[in-house]
């Protein structure tokens, strides 16, 4: 599909708010605006899944970008300049790893994925992880097996808007390890991205999806 337009995402230089799941957020959020919704973070607005490649390195850019479904432009305002200005994308994991395969040679690749994976282990809370991981197979015994390591990692980083940053989700109560569930299931399972990508409103893709959705998560929650 071809994509229609740029998806903007937004470094907030004042104390913002979800408007939709109202986590407050802070100085430096990373939101996204979403018509009547007004200011989104990254984990309602669907895009927490993507990884942030600063700007830099045109060739490496580029590939992400092409080799991604779903990516989105990342501005800051500049007091100075008085506009906002470009600071990188964010883009699927897999797009970024291809690009830096196609750009890089084999020590460098390496290189880059040691600086990353540090970079994830730095913003873990280790133990809360496995403590989420543990929750993932208590309420969805049949998730496929390693998920719910992917899930808990992903959901536990501390990027504002993440699922499992949230008050609720430290307490793991079982509705915030859903929603981190879903939120994986929407993007692993479904065709989600490509329907935002190729123009879908966020509304009118999530109302698409929504029976694969509850179907893939009845399967998870077998054993109960």
């Amino acid at each position: 599909m071809k994509k229609v337009e740029d998806i903007n995402v937004f470094i907030s230089h004042r104390d913002s708010k979800c408007d939709e799941c109202n986590e407050k957020l802070g100085k430096g959020a990373w939101i996204t605006l979403n018509g009547d919704k007004g200011a989104l973070c990254l984990a309602c607005g669907d895009l927490d899944h993507l990884v942030f490649l600063p700007s830099g390195d045109a060739a490496l850019t580029r590939r992400a970008r092409k080799h991604s479904v779903l990516s989105a432009v990342v501005l800051q305002w500049s007091r100075s300049r008085k506009r906002y200005e470009r600071q990188g994308l964010i883009v699927e994991k897999q797009g970024l790893e291809k690009a830096e395969e196609e750009c890089l040679a084999d020590e460098d690749i390496r290189a880059r994925k040691r600086e990353r994976a540090a970079v994830i282990r730095e913003e873990m809370d280790v133990k809360y992880v496995a403590k989420f991981e543990e929750s993932i197979k208590e309420f969805f015994p049949s998730c496929p097996q390693g998920r719910e390591k992917e899930i808990a990692e992903h959901a536990c980083l501390k990027y504002s808007g993440r699922v499992g940053r949230s008050t609720a989700a430290k307490d793991l109560d079982e509705d915030a390890v859903r929603l981190a569930v879903i939120a994986h299931i929407r993007h692993a399972e479904t065709e989600y991205d490509n329907l935002l990508a190729g123009g879908y409103s966020r509304k009118n893709a999530r109302a698409e999806i929504e029976k694969t959705i509850f179907k893939v998560v009845n399967k998870w929650e077998k054993g109960k």
